[in-house]
């Protein structure tokens, strides 16, 4: 009986084993959002549009959005990464926002913009929610280098990082649900994404 008892127990842990990562938390599957070759599952907004160059999605003129429009999102971790050609190249990425249909302001008034823009004043540079509250740093990259955004959210509390540094905390009161897009702010503004990820918490 006590052999038995002890084969139970080791099965028991070997479960709980394989659903939790490392220091025993669960883990969840991260959906890519994104084929690096086309606009499947996506849908422009507004003026200007993206391109499909050296495997990034690139923006031009503005200003519009570019939408994932296959699925919207309540808790989530969105990992991607963007590039700049110069350092006050502009764009953003959007979270939680209702169906924009062809009207691009309906995510800035009706979701969060996750401001990109390094010489902008605190609360629209980059890191920030966009004009609610700034970052406490701003650890970017050199012009010409890709950098990675990790935004979670959960509830009404959004935690930013920037290159794997937390820069932003901050408590929302808009939608628990929404879509998550990037922005083409204008021409001058040739902002390249790539490598989006959803993990749903």
């Amino acid at each position: 009986m006590k052999r038995l008892s002890c084969i139970l127990l080791l099965a028991a842990s070997s479960l709980v084993g394989a659903c939790a990562g490392p220091g025993g938390s669960s883990t969840a599957s991260s959906e890519s959002l994104w084929d690096g070759a086309s606009f499947d599952g996506w849908s422009q907004c507004g003026p200007g549009r993206f391109m499909i160059m050296d495997g990034a999605m690139v923006a031009s003129g503005g200003m519009g959005m570019l939408w994932y429009s296959a699925e919207s999102f309540d808790d989530f971790r969105l990992s991607l990464e963007w590039k700049v050609s110069e350092a006050d190249d502009n764009s953003g990425v959007f979270v939680r926002f209702p169906d924009p249909g062809d009207d691009p302001w309906v995510a800035v008034n009706g979701g969060y913009e996750l401001q990109i823009c390094d010489t902008e004043p605190d609360m629209q540079n980059t890191g920030s929610v966009y004009s609610f509250q700034g970052p406490t740093s701003v650890p970017t990259n050199p012009v010409g280098q890709w950098n990675k955004y990790e935004i979670t959210v959960v509830g009404q509390h959004y935690m930013v990082r920037v290159n794997g540094t937390l820069v932003n905390e901050f408590d929302g009161e808009r939608s628990l649900e929404g879509f998550i897009g990037v922005q083409n702010h204008d021409d001058g503004s040739p902002v390249a994404f790539r490598g989006f990820a959803v993990e749903k918490l």
